[in-house]
């Protein structure tokens, strides 16, 4: 799946898709003399920057789309490393359907739905977190409205948010849902 970005100017929201799209788009923001941009990564609510330098078709090929997949196992994104275990280890992988590489896969996977309930709402309120102090750390009830982020209380949030602009807005509780922006949807 192509990385997705999120473009801002002040507290309105200018742009939404890939990296060339969000690239293009604050390419033409700051030529028209728009201050305040920021752009984000949906992904994990970090603030990006882009080169900008350039023609637009110089910008789009610094800003390719994701390379598709090859065929084969690169296809499911399967990456080789090397794993030691002891002996015993690698006996008891070897006898288990599909071998070592299926069995490791399977408790890999067991451990990350285990920890997922924590782990996975930990990362959506730092990511929420991360987008919120960029967008909304001067607007009134920020201080407040992180407590009520951290402290897991998502009807005091909605509350200490409704004066907010709806653009930043929707786009913390985004980072906060793990929704994903629709596709391509760039505003001028």
């Amino acid at each position: 799946m192509e990385p997705r970005f999120t473009a801002f100017a002040g507290e309105r929201l200018l742009a939404r898709g890939t990296a060339a799209e969000v690239a293009l788009a604050l390419k033409a923001a700051l030529d028209a003399g728009v201050p305040r941009i920021v752009a984000f990564d949906d992904a994990d609510g970090r603030q990006i920057d882009f080169d900008l330098r350039g023609t637009n078709a110089e910008i789009a090929a610094r800003h390719p789309p994701a390379e598709a997949p090859r065929r084969g196992r690169p296809k499911l994104g399967v990456i080789a490393r090397e794993i030691t275990l002891l002996p015993r280890h690698w006996e008891w992988l070897a006898g288990q359907p599909g071998g070592a590489s299926a069995a490791l896969r399977r408790l890999v996977q067991a451990a990350m739905r285990d920890a997922e309930g924590p782990d996975a709402v930990r990362r959506r309120r730092e990511r929420a977190y991360r987008v919120m102090s960029a967008l909304a750390g001067d607007l009134p009830g920020f201080e407040e409205a992180s407590r009520a982020l951290f402290a897991g209380d998502a009807a005091r949030l909605r509350d200490l948010t409704l004066d907010w602009p709806s653009e930043v807005r929707g786009y913390v509780q985004e980072r906060l849902e793990d929704e994903a922006p629709q596709p391509g949807s760039v505003r001028n």
